[in-house]
């Protein structure tokens, strides 16, 4: 039970306070919230508060390490949760290239690391791979495209030839396995041998060392032309030529320079620049670019800067390793990472809720749709007559966590414009009890342990508007803030401990009630 002590020395009032709540708490019906803090009214000349002015995670230029940072953590899920065969085996299928890694980098100024790193991201250490199952795809160790390495790496590639062994090489392994007559089976194994050496030698693609070479090839190439390490990474997925555009895009309607690198210094972009100060309200040409070219590629600094923390951790701390794995993929977002079980423990029951509001932990969803942006949907706490509890306990948050939605609130309301309606925000808090009643009604309910019982997730409705609030939460991820899964007609998220950096929009909103300078 997650009942506190009652304080010793509390006051009359603050027990007369309680005992109010409890009563109104437990009679019939839905009664009110739990009365809050007396507004403290703001002084006659206090300013407005500029709510669509409060950005405290906006791009700021120097902390483009930092936003790097945020952004591996952020994006780590999804390396975690797409290794082929589980994290472990593609740690162990990557290392082992690790001495070949290091001679392909050797002398060229490439971060052996960096390298790894990606034969962990393109491929998880399977120099046969393809990515569409034939050679005409991005293919081996570093899942080189046919027309990248031909014209740009000069690596030889004969795709007619790759594709007729393709062809050929299933059957001659299946003939190995079926053979029963030895001399066949021999003569099978040795076919398949010889075809695996020539694919070798037509397409250089499959050969592990010589795809490693032009991958450092690749990068130097890039560096060279952008002046940075994490944009020559960037354009590894995008291509060159892309990357160039995107910044083009950023400049305009600034005069570039006379070549990208020139550019770059001119204006010290860096990736977390180009991505971080981009959004359908800053730079929105930029982003609509990097929106066209898809998430794996906008995010794709972010998932080998992941795999290089995921292959420092196999190197120094695999037991560190082995609890992040755990965490990352028990559901299908990192929430549990964010807000793990064993530092918060789930609410018991309606006394445990009690307690919470009483302790000003949890706090009250305030349900004023224009001031907030939000709107309180009519079905949430709809279960709470089956624990015997009345319907206004299931709607409340932690601090931390109402912040986030006041933020993305406000946020979607500027990017949504004309289409703007509040959101409708359908669940919050629970209770151990009220999750096993959601269980027995609700086939997407987790059978396992639920954020909701924590205070810390929030549902909201798939807005009008869609596209602007997956931006949002794209960008909260990125940033490290929340992890959020698109549910068939929700979007539910966790907020973690860096939306502590919105708790000042609360205070000004809900506890101040200070008037807003945009409504």
């Amino acid at each position: 039970m997650r009942r506190r002590a009652a304080l010793a020395a509390a006051g009359a009032l603050v027990v007369l306070a309680a005992v109010t709540i409890a009563v109104a708490l437990l009679r019939e019906g839905d009664p009110p919230p739990p009365p809050e803090k007396p507004a403290t009214k703001p002084k006659p000349d206090a300013p407005p508060y500029d709510a669509a002015g409060f950005r405290p995670l906006a791009y700021q230029d120097g902390f483009a390490t930092d936003f790097l940072a945020r952004g591996s953590r952020g994006m780590a899920h999804i390396v975690y949760a797409l290794s082929p065969g589980g994290v472990e085996r593609s740690v162990a299928r990557t290392t082992r290239w690790r001495e070949e890694v290091e001679r392909a980098a050797a002398g060229s100024g490439v971060d052996p690391n960096d390298l790894e790193s990606m034969v962990f991201l393109e491929s998880a250490g399977r120099p046969t791979v393809m990515a569409d199952g034939t050679p005409n795809s991005a293919t081996g160790l570093m899942q080189i495209l046919p027309s990248t390495a031909s014209t740009l790496l000069g690596m030889r590639v004969d795709l007619a030839r790759s594709l007729e062994i393709n062809r050929e090489l299933p059957r001659a392994r299946l003939r190995a396995e079926i053979a029963r007559k030895r001399k066949r089976r021999r003569e099978a194994r040795r076919l398949a041998a010889r075809l695996v050496r020539e694919r070798r030698r037509v397409d250089e693609r499959f050969d592990p060392q010589k795809a490693l070479a032009g991958a450092v090839r690749y990068l130097t190439a890039a560096e060279r032309r952008f002046g940075r390490r994490d944009l020559a990474i960037a354009s590894y997925h995008m291509g060159i030529g892309n990357l160039e555009s995107v910044i083009e895009r950023y400049v305009a309607p600034r005069r570039p320079a006379r070549t990208t690198r020139a550019t770059v210094a001119r204006y010290g972009l860096s990736w977390a620049q180009l991505y971080y100060d981009s959004s359908p309200t800053r730079n929105p040409r930029t982003w609509r670019l990097l929106t066209e070219l898809g998430d794996e590629t906008r995010h794709y600094l972010f998932k080998v800067l992941a795999a290089r923390e995921i292959l420092r951790l196999a190197r120094e701390d695999p037991e560190e390793l082995e609890r992040v794995i755990a965490l990352q993929t028990e559901k299908a977002s990192a929430e549990e990472l964010l807000r793990p079980e064993s530092r918060h423990p789930p609410y018991e029951d309606g006394r445990d809720l009690r307690e919470a509001y009483e302790d000003e932990e949890l706090v009250p969803l305030p349900d004023e749709p224009r001031r907030f942006g939000y709107r309180i949907g009519a079905g949430m706490g709809s279960l709470a007559r089956r624990v015997d509890q009345p319907r206004i306990l299931y709607r409340g948050l932690r601090r931390e966590a109402l912040a986030c939605l006041l933020y993305i609130a406000k946020e979607y309301r500027l990017i949504a414009g004309k289409a703007w309606r509040p959101l409708k925000v359908t669940s919050t808090v629970r209770d151990l009890p009220y999750q096993q009643e959601l269980i027995a009604t609700n086939v997407q309910a987790t059978r396992e342990f639920s954020l909701h019982t924590t205070g810390f997730a929030i549902d909201i409705a798939k807005p009008r508007a869609a596209d602007g609030l997956r931006f949002l939460l794209e960008r909260l991820q990125a940033l490290d803030v929340i992890a959020w899964v698109e549910e068939p007609g929700a979007f539910h998220l966790t907020a973690g401990r860096e939306a502590r950096a919105f708790l000042p929009l609360y205070e000004a909103l809900v506890e101040d009630r200070r008037p807003l300078l945009h409504p």
